[in-house]
């Protein structure tokens, strides 16, 4: 006789294995910025348009989103995966060791400082590098200097969960393009409010230009984001683009005392102009309007930090941002909980059926 488990049963074991982090709980930041078109506020002008597939304007002193356009879609990252990078290694590194980079740091592909396997640089010449000129190189060098590659890439997927910036997977150190690797903007823009509150970051991102070393003497690094030399009151931040990733960009400017935001993802042309309209609109609304979300506040450090799963893929953006169980299981457990888990039920299940079946037998 067939006989299907009561559905109590069947919830006891699920919630037992535990259900996926901030499940039933929303959009991290406040229900609308669940929605994947333009988000405004209402009694002020709407955002000026740009053609980037998804973007952010927050202010950055109160944590209040402004306006946004699929804020939480999941898109590869480029080089704007660096500002993880310096957020999550700028603490844990002497800025005055000396480093040896690697064969394997110096050979990386893509946009690099040139560096050589010589002990030429210190720490703060590699994060200089970083995030002035986008050096892949410098990135591997700080991974290596910061125990190795996998520690780092543990080290910073550990920090985007511990701001909340759970539509983040780091595969690489750089932002060079891997399958798996995502961010959003909505992450973008909390990595980078989290940056600007360390003066080294700020240093960083604010440099137009300095000396790095060389063989013999220096040469002069110019910072890639072309809106400090143009646009009033710009901090800096970090650019990026790969074939696949296209355009992004995440920013800060600072004005008679209020800090802006802007994070844009995927752009497939030339998005200055248009990140300087989102920074002028995010001035001109800020305070005048309800907001339409918040950036949150980075998790205590005790605190439990949930995993989320990887997209399908990295250009295609998640519907909802509420993070899902990754690979390794939901809150972070180890396959084998789910293993228990499974095993636990498929007895429970055994067991209510005996039950049953001698409970006919006896009637």
């Amino acid at each position: 006789m067939k006989y299907v488990a009561p559905a109590g049963v069947l919830l006891a074991a699920i919630t037992f294995l535990g259900a996926p982090a901030h499940a039933g709980k929303g959009p991290v930041g406040g229900t609308r910025l669940g929605e994947r078109g333009v988000i405004a506020p209402v009694g002020v002008k709407p955002p000026p348009k740009t053609a980037a597939t998804s973007y952010v304007v927050a202010d950055a002193d109160t944590g209040d989103v402004l306006a946004a356009k699929d804020p939480h879609g999941r898109y590869l990252p480029a080089s704007t995966l660096k500002t993880l990078t310096a957020v999550t290694l700028i603490p844990k590194l002497d800025k005055t060791r000396k480093i040896r980079p690697s064969l394997r740091a110096v050979n990386e592909e893509g946009s690099a400082v040139g560096l050589v396997p010589k002990p030429l640089y210190t720490v703060d010449d590699l994060f200089k590098a970083l995030m002035l000129v986008s050096g892949n190189d410098c990135a591997m060098a700080l991974a290596e200097a910061n125990g190795g590659l996998g520690k780092t890439l543990q080290d910073m997927n550990a920090e985007a969960k511990r701001l909340q910036a759970f539509d983040t997977v780091a595969k690489t150190p750089s932002g060079l393009d891997k399958p798996g690797q995502s961010s959003s903007a909505y992450d973008l823009a909390l990595i980078a409010r989290a940056g600007l509150a360390n003066k080294d970051f700020q240093r960083y991102i604010s440099t137009k230009t300095d000396k790095f070393p060389a063989p013999k003497g220096y040469y002069e690094i110019g910072n890639h984001n072309k809106l400090l030399w143009t646009y009033k009151g710009m901090i800096g931040v970090k650019n990026g683009w790969t074939s696949k990733a296209l355009g992004s960009f995440v920013g800060a400017a600072r004005r008679n005392g209020h800090t802006i935001i802007v994070s844009i993802m995927r752009h497939d042309g030339y998005f200055w102009p248009e990140v300087a309209g989102l920074l002028d609109w995010g001035f001109a609304a800020r305070g005048k309007a309800a907001p339409i979300g918040r950036l949150v506040d980075p998790l205590p450090e005790s605190a439990p930090q949930p995993t989320t799963s990887a997209p399908a893929t990295a250009l295609t953006p998640v519907p909802s941002p509420t993070p899902a169980g990754a690979a390794s299981g939901g809150q972070g457990q180890p396959l084998g909980w789910y293993a228990l888990g499974a095993g636990l039920l498929g007895g429970l299940v055994l067991l209510v059926y005996g039950l049953r079946r001698r409970s006919l037998r006896n009637r």
